[in-house]
């Protein structure tokens, strides 16, 4: 026993590994795909397809039970295991379908996928492209619906900005289609508030499909969400009038901005600028020399300075600043070295009144905003710019571009911009812009770059920035089948996210009903749900509590009313064609799901299959050896004990 004993430990330490071998039968898998979109919906014999999908699944469990695996799933906007049959999604996603099964279920032994569609579908790619991709796997369709269409006519896009101003005009363009309406001539009008704002006969080719592209031009000229319809006169035995209406939203913005420009004495640098900035209709512009300028601030939303210092007192200039309203100050040779440095910008412009000549080129590190090829070749034929001679300093300044002299390229800035507790601030080193624009109409019969120089530095120093405590998230446009979603963030002065804040929502619809929601804390962040809304125009208004001190913000969003599956009017069969040529599948009326049933009973491809496993041990992991070990020494020990040898 002893020695039996020494013998397994000396097996043991060499280390042996053993293979088990075993076999394992999986079952084929067969997926049930139900398109769960309203568009099932849209057919005379309606009412039955809900029926007739439910009683193929049970014709498949009945028969197949014992055979297959059976999964029952059903996608809309995205894909889910369910076995409930609702046809009201607004949205159609087959390819979502695919792909989950694709995802889920690699690997396995899936003999088919069993599709119950009209073959329409309005996001994601083409459900082919997908299918594919799972090797092996034959895609069996139920087509429901009909395929022949019908005479109809539907607004299949409206193309619109999101966006017009005030004052200007938008375009709006209008995608007709129509199937079998010969001839006919109708009416296609957009109204606002019940009143007709525009309209316009179209004529049909007489094809038996048919594309009209009507095309508006609309004046925005009421502030806030307004709300347009387009409405597609109704004709004799159209197959669908739901589709002839469908509604737009426009967001008018009363965005013109005061821009306020300031000199010690009439120059040309400040009649240039002024030029181009007159060109922007959201901008109001006015210029005055600073002897007679009233002081007056309110609603200015950039200052334009010239030669800061030269007949300007210090308590104007702090005025300026500490109203924190951003600046684009014109650094000349008369401008005050002292003035310019008690700014508080962290700019210093050299002391001494010797000047020089310097021309430009643009920083290609710059990343503020985007500088085009024509600005770029502009600035290579500009005339020089009269300075101080001597170093600029500016800390932490974004550069725009540099001097040169002739094709020597210095590091000193000539346009530059910085930014002090939030508010930004623009300098142009030198006088003498004014020949620039004069230089590049010299040559070119244009001022294309000089105005996008100007335009851009404007728009770059008119944008704000957030530093507000309170952030709220909420998309400008959803749809009424859309779960609206709103996120929310508070920070505190070092931008460090605060989630013990109580932020509460009034949410006000049209008629002036309103509800109240509170935000909860999820992650680093706030989130809420407002459900599915209503269509209309919503305004809402957030307030948050910290540390007994209020946080507000507002706004507005629209639901809008759009469902595309109303488009839909006839199957389409070709994209189950597709399907199941590509997977070597087949296609089947809905009503004649015997035949598909049949089909799965012949399938050779859809078998049990046999899969050998594998597994590694090493001979040391068997328990058993452990209690043999432990047998045999006890054994020795209690023999030893009973012949008496000790």
């Amino acid at each position: 026993m002893r020695a039996l004993v020494l013998f397994i430990a000396l097996i043991l330490l060499v280390g042996i590994i053993l293979e088990t071998v075993g076999y394992r039968e999986e079952k084929p898998v067969v997926i049930t795909l139900v398109d769960n979109s309203s568009s099932l919906r849209n057919y005379r014999d309606s009412n039955s397809v809900r029926s007739r999908i439910s009683e193929f699944r049970a014709a498949l469990k009945d028969k197949f039970a014992d055979r297959f695996e059976i999964v029952e799933m059903t996608t809309g906007a995205t894909a889910n295991y369910s076995s409930d049959i609702t046809l009201d999604e607004s949205r159609s996603n087959i390819s979502a379908g695919f792909e989950k099964i694709r995802n889920d279920f690699y690997n396995r032994n899936v003999g088919g996928v069993v599709l119950i569609s009209d073959g329409n579908f309005n996001e994601g790619p083409n459900p082919v492209y997908v299918a594919e991709k799972i090797t092996l796997t034959p895609v069996f369709s139920l087509l429901a619906g009909d395929t022949v269409r019908k005479k109809d006519q539907f607004i299949k896009n409206i193309a619109v900005n999101d966006v017009a101003f005030l004052k200007n005009e938008f375009p709006v363009e209008v995608d007709l289609e129509s199937y079998k309406f010969g001839n006919k001539e109708v009416t296609v009008s957009i109204t606002r508030d019940g009143k007709t704002v525009a309209e316009k006969r179209v004529k049909y080719s007489g094809n038996a499909v048919d594309f009209q592209n009507v095309q508006f031009k609309l004046n925005a000229d009421k502030v806030g969400f307004n709300t347009y319809q387009v409405i597609v006169s109704d004709a004799e035995n159209e197959y669908n009038y739901r589709n002839n209406k469908r509604s737009f939203y426009i967001e008018v913005i009363d965005s013109r901005s005061r821009v306020l420009l300031l000199a010690g004495a009439p120059h040309p640098d400040v009649s240039a600028i002024r030029q181009e900035f007159e060109t922007d209709q959201n901008l109001q512009v006015e210029s005055f020399i600073m002897k007679d300028w009233n002081k007056d601030l309110k609603n200015v939303d950039l200052i334009v300075l010239h030669e800061p210092g030269l007949n300007t007192d210090e308590a104007t200039l702090n005025l300026i600043i500490t109203r924190k309203i951003p600046v684009l100050f014109v650094i000349g040779p008369n401008a005050s070295s002292a003035q310019v440095r008690d700014l508080g910008i962290g700019v210093t412009i050299p002391v001494s009144r010797q000047t020089d000549e310097n021309q430009s080129y643009i920083n290609v590190g710059f990343s503020q905003f985007e500088v085009s090829n024509d600005l770029k070749k502009a600035m290579e034929y500009y005339p020089p710019l009269k300075s101080r001679f001597g170093e600029i300093k500016a800390a932490g300044a974004e550069i725009l571009s540099f001097q040169r002299i002739g094709n020597v390229q210095k590091k000193d800035p000539s346009i530059f911009f910085v930014r002090k507790k939030g508010v930004k601030y623009g300098l142009i080193n030198g006088e003498g812009i004014w020949k620039w624009r004069l230089n590049e109409f010299a040559r070119t019969g244009e001022v294309k770059g000089f105005r996008e120089l100007i335009s851009k530095i404007g728009q770059y120093l008119l944008v704000k920035q957030n530093n507000s405590s309170l952030r709220v998230e909420i998309p400008k446009r959803v749809t009424k089948n859309e779960e609206a979603i709103v996120n929310a963030s508070f920070y505190n002065e070092s931008l460090e996210p605060i989630l013990t804040a109580s932020i509460d929502l009034e949410l006000t619809d049209e008629k002036g009903k309103k509800k109240k929601f509170t935000f909860g804390v999820v992650g680093n962040m706030y989130r809420l749900s407002l459900g599915r809304l209503e269509p209309g125009r919503y305004s809402w208004r957030c307030v948050a509590v910290h540390q007994g001190k209020k946080h507000r913000k507002s706004g507005d969003f629209i639901v809008e009313d759009i469902d595309p599956e109303l488009l839909v009017s006839s199957s389409d069969k070709s994209v189950l064609d597709q399907l199941a040529v590509t997977t070597n599948g087949k296609v089947f009326q809905l009503e004649k799901y015997q035949s598909l049933l049949g089909e799965l009973e012949k399938r050779g491809d859809i078998t049990t299959m046999s899969f050998k496993e594998s597994s590694f041990d090493g001979l040391i992991d068997f328990k058993f050896l452990f209690f043999l070990l432990l047998i045999l020494l006890i054994g020795e020990w209690f023999l030893r004990r009973w012949l008496g040898a000790y």
